[in-house]
């Protein structure tokens, strides 16, 4: 006789959803029953769920790649700033080489202005003009869209007209007017969620977008403030923020950031970029912010905290194995 059978007089119990929702048990063999019944037959644990959920966001489409659900990892890297023409090309071309390789969707970024510079006499970048230019030049050579991001509503227009998502940066992205007319002419919006702000509350931000119609939406985590020069990665902001719909990106390098840190520039860990972007793709994001320079130690912006070219291709390798994991439960 099988233990089920002697637990319930030597008969099997036909309903078995009965046993979890009994409304009165009356009898202690059926009580002895039922109890064994739930322990040997758990029903699916909330974490299953959670997991099942996690590949329900909506799927945006920039440039012909689809991003979210259960689509690759997308790979949005490039230098901080522009320093120069000829160092924006080459260090597009490498990552463009090591995205391939690793069938990774890419999208280049980098900033021609960088107005939130810690420093009055902090180099800031080429300018909209220039930098617009230089852009359009990466685009055209390598065919890979482009994201930058911007300051103020005059630079909405000439931006959208070249680049094919526009960020509004974390420091900003409570200004409604900004947002809104981002959202009324970019093909895509990337929105970094503010060191400030909880990532339950980035729903209001949203809310803004999608007032315009616009719905081609990228959310992203940079980190929260936790003290003077410091910044915490919450990993369960990248679930929080994709519940709200959209595809979540995780900015590993500005989470190894230490804000102000030097006086009068920030800095930063880039050793802990690794250990970062790991656990935020097995939580789940979908895809990976990395600013990269061939010499750090000698960049213009964010040096102290960007990753260094050649330590590229190995960590996307681990991040591509974590994300196949992930995506494929």
């Amino acid at each position: 006789m099988r233990r089920d059978e002697r637990l319930n007089g030597g008969k099997v119990c036909q309903d078995e959803s009965a046993l979890y929702h009994s409304p009165r048990v009356v009898d202690s063999q059926n009580l002895r029953h039922r109890l064994f019944f739930v322990l040997s037959h758990p029903r699916p644990t909330a974490t299953q769920f959670r997991i099942e959920s996690l590949m329900n966001t909506n799927e945006i489409n920039i440039d012909g790649i689809s991003v979210g659900g259960r689509n690759p990892l997308l790979l949005i890297a490039g230098p901080c700033v522009i320093a120069s023409e000829r160092e924006t090309m080459e260090i597009a071309v490498t990552l463009q080489e090591i995205a391939r390789r690793l069938e990774l969707p890419f999208v280049f970024k980098a900033s021609y202005d960088k107005a939130n510079r810690s420093a009055i006499d902090s180099y800031r970048g080429p300018g909209l003009t220039e930098g617009l230019r230089i852009l359009a030049a990466v685009k055209e050579a390598l065919g890979v869209p482009i994201l930058t991001d911007l300051h103020g509503e005059d630079q909405v227009g000439p931006v959208c007209d070249v680049v094919d998502i526009v960020q509004i940066p974390a420091f900003l992205c409570r200004q409604t007017d900004l947002i809104v007319a981002v959202a009324k002419q970019a093909r895509a919006v990337n929105i970094k969620k503010g060191q400030f702000l909880a990532p339950h509350d980035m729903k209001n931000v949203v809310a803004k977008v999608e007032s315009t119609g616009a719905k081609n939406i990228l959310l992203t985590e940079r980190g929260y403030t936790f003290g003077y020069n410091q910044l915490v990665a919450d990993m369960t902001a990248l679930p929080t923020m994709r519940a709200l719909g959209y595809p979540v990106i995780f900015d590993a390098t500005h989470c190894a950031q230490s804000p102000g840190g030097r006086g009068n520039a920030s800095g930063g860990r880039r050793d802990m970029v690794p250990c970062l972007a790991r656990a935020a793709v097995a939580a789940g994001c979908d895809g990976v912010f990395l600013e990269v320079h061939p010499d750090p130690d000698n960049a213009l912006s964010d040096g102290p905290n960007s990753l260094q070219s050649d330590d590229l291709e190995p960590l996307l390798e681990q991040l591509v194995k974590i994300d196949n994991v992930v995506r494929n439960v």
